[in-house]
């Protein structure tokens, strides 16, 4: 029998984007024929969405579309198992075409998008298709719509992070200029009334045992705890943040001189909250070699 390299594996989960496991099976099967190895993969597509959807998807990518009026928006994340899905160039281009199926037809919810149409195609047929040929767990996981009282701008980091937000006066630089600095700073919040209490009292609890410890006199807890917290608001409240592209001006400051209101933000970052499994790629190829 063909010895089966992981050079053989490796060109094989290139050309066809299935699991290393399957190719090596594949390939074992078709005696190290990579033109029927291939064959034998397309055969199984149809049994591979049931077995990956039990999988954890913690990577994948977030999208945003805006209509050409800027006042309707959405913010969608489509997950992924590995960051190689991510990329690759069909998923991205199936994540893109959801985004703009939701403008389109503004569904309620997240089960509502089995139905959207995407060229005249069921998203969860598309979706079931896409997980056949690429042989991993792929799940939109939350989408935002939103309605603007001034025009909506976006920034996407790479794949892996989302910012859209709703600007009234100023231009595109600047709306594009402050979506980018939320994906770089990330604040909680526009101003401190949008920053949940709890938050705000677990820093003054924090802020008050470290006083304790420290030895520091009972009648200056107040006075200690009030700067912690209102350091601890400049820091994630964005209106208080320094400009990353000016650090000398403040986005409050930067709005004001552009005669713009900041309505609101959204942010998504890919896998939040999601707990990933660390995978090591040379031992998985190892594996599906050797194994």
């Amino acid at each position: 029998m063909a010895e089966i390299t992981a050079s053989m594996v490796m060109a094989l989960r290139a050309k066809t984007d299935a699991p290393m496991m399957d190719c090596k099976k594949a390939l074992t099967e078709a005696g190290g024929d990579e033109g029927r190895a291939e064959e034998l993969l397309r055969v199984r597509f149809g049994n591979k969405a049931s077995k990956a959807s039990s999988r954890i998807a913690a990577e994948g990518a977030v999208e945003a579309s805006i209509s050409s009026d800027g006042k309707t928006g959405v913010l969608l994340e489509v997950n992924s198992e590995t960051d190689f899905c991510a990329k690759n160039d069909e998923f991205k281009d199936f994540v893109k075409k959801l985004s703009l199926a939701i403008l389109e037809n503004k569904p309620t919810n997240i089960d509502a998008l089995s139905d959207v149409k995407i060229n005249g195609v069921a998203a969860e047929e598309l979706r079931t298709q896409l997980i056949g040929k690429i042989g991993e767990n792929i799940t939109p996981r939350r989408f935002k719509l939103l309605s603007a009282k001034g025009e909506l701008h976006s920034y996407i980091h790479g794949v892996k992070i989302g910012v859209i937000l709703d600007l009234e006066g100023g231009n595109n630089e600047l709306g594009r200029d402050i979506a980018m600095h939320i994906a770089a700073l990330k604040p909680k919040a526009i101003d401190k009334s949008g920053v949940e209490n709890e938050l705000i009292e677990t820093e003054r609890r924090v802020a008050i045992e470290k006083a304790k410890e420290a030895g520091k006199p009972e009648e200056m807890f107040t006075k200690i705890a009030d700067g912690t917290v209102n350091k601890f608001l400049k820091e994630i409240t964005l209106l208080n943040q320094s400009f990353v592209k000016d650090d000398k001006v403040t986005i409050e400051e930067l709005l004001k001189k552009n005669d713009a209101t900041l309505h609101s933000f959204l942010m998504f970052s890919v896998g939040e909250g999601i707990e990933k499994i660390e995978t090591d790629f040379a031992a998985e190829v190892a594996a599906a070699t050797h194994g």
